[in-house]
């Protein structure tokens, strides 16, 4: 194969972006602050239908205010996805708290939430309830979250969604992030709209999102002078970052559109083949298919995940493995598990495709015969 590299996941401009970049140079605001955040948390709100937004400075950062707000302090525990990205589980580590890890399903890839409520009766009858549960809504697909929120709202724990791969996702005809007492975003290079970077939180709850914002912005108290009673961090957005976001966000639509296109070309194309799998649609909910991901039988012919990886390298395809869980991190060596051979197989076997919204279907083609011509050698 020739020609230029394809890359997983990189960024698709809309066209628009230089146009708020401009507003936001003409007006002077540059720095955390100006018409262009607010205005994307207006737009926003409106896109997922929730009342209370705070643009911050990463979709970390929003983890990390959602948790501070749900009261976790050193020595609580904190459920968390096991199947993630290693942000849904520092947050955590930064309050001094505990994670707890849970496996997932093979319907959804995300967490069980029969494990979930095993793991829970388990620490309710030693008096030893977690203080949050962090869901996360794993390559564009929701969690079954309507037995998790039970669970969570029969025990008080504090429910928070870790929507930063699913914005554009529903569930039962609600958007991701909408169903906890916190959703956070991401708008990191590689998402499905980016600004580059930055994130978002949002709640029903106009307290969270108004202490939210006093804590991103340093906790600076309603003074004339710089006054401090409280801890606060370097939270907020750039006004320039939340110019390209909102430029981003107007072709949501879109980039779900043609996300769940490739989607389905990779599966018109490989579908036939024994040895691939590809993950799941549940059907309670419409995935943005962030990335298309497949499971790959090493037991067919002897092809294995990390054959057809290198054989793309080589051909300038870019292709990962999927997320190596939590639980297995060297890091995390001794934190507890609920489960794991789930997420354990999927990281073993699984791989995601290159799913830029860039791309051309011809692209696609390309890529599925290199994939095809790993079983004609």
């Amino acid at each position: 194969m020739t020609g230029k590299k394809i890359f997983l996941s990189p960024p698709h401009m809309s066209g628009l972006e230089m146009k708020y970049i401009q507003e936001a140079f003409d007006s002077n605001y540059i720095a955390p602050v100006g018409s262009q955040i607010d205005s994307l948390e207006i737009e926003f709100s409106q896109k997922i239908n929730i009342e209370n937004t705070a643009a911050v400075s990463s979709g970390t950062a929003a983890l990390h205010l959602a948790l501070r707000y749900a009261g976790v302090k050193p020595g609580d525990e904190v459920v968390c996805s096991t199947f993630t990205f290693i942000a849904s589980a520092n947050a955590i580590l930064y309050l001094g708290a505990t994670p707890v890890f849970i496996d997932s399903d093979f319907c959804t890839w995300n967490m069980d939430p029969g494990l979930l409520e095993e793991g829970i009766k388990n620490r309710a009858a030693k008096n030893r309830l977690p203080k949050a549960v962090i869901v996360v809504h794993i390559y564009g697909q929701m969690a079954d979250i309507a037995p998790i929120k039970d669970i969570c709202d029969r025990y008080g724990i504090a429910l928070i969604e870790d929507a930063a791969e699913a914005l554009g996702s529903t569930y039962m005809g609600h958007s991701a992030g909408t169903f906890g007492l916190a959703g956070i975003f991401s708008f990191n290079g590689n998402k499905i709209i980016t600004g580059s970077s930055g994130g978002m939180i949002v709640s029903r709850d106009k307290e969270l999102i108004n202490k939210i914002k006093f804590w991103a912005t340093q906790a600076k108290d309603d003074a004339p002078h710089y006054q401090h009673t409280e801890m606060g961090y370097n939270y907020r957005m750039s006004n320039i970052v939340a110019a390209i976001a909102r430029a981003q966000l107007k072709i949501l639509g879109e980039r779900v559109k043609k996300k769940r296109k490739i989607y389905s070309e990779y599966k018109k194309i490989l579908g036939d083949l024994e040895a691939i799998s590809f993950m799941p649609e549940a059907q309670y909910g419409c995935s943005n298919q962030w990335l298309t991901c497949v499971t790959v039988d090493k037991n067919r012919q002897k092809v294995t995940r990390d054959i057809i990886r290198k054989t793309l390298e080589r051909n300038q395809v870019e292709s990962r493995p999927l997320w190596k869980p939590m639980h297995l991190q060297p890091i995390f060596r001794r934190t507890e598990c609920w489960g794991g051979t789930v997420s354990e197989e999927l990281f073993r076997d699984g791989l995601c495709l290159p799913s830029g919204t860039s791309m051309a279907m011809q692209d696609i083609g390309k890529i599925g015969k290199i994939i095809r011509g790993c079983w004609d050698k």
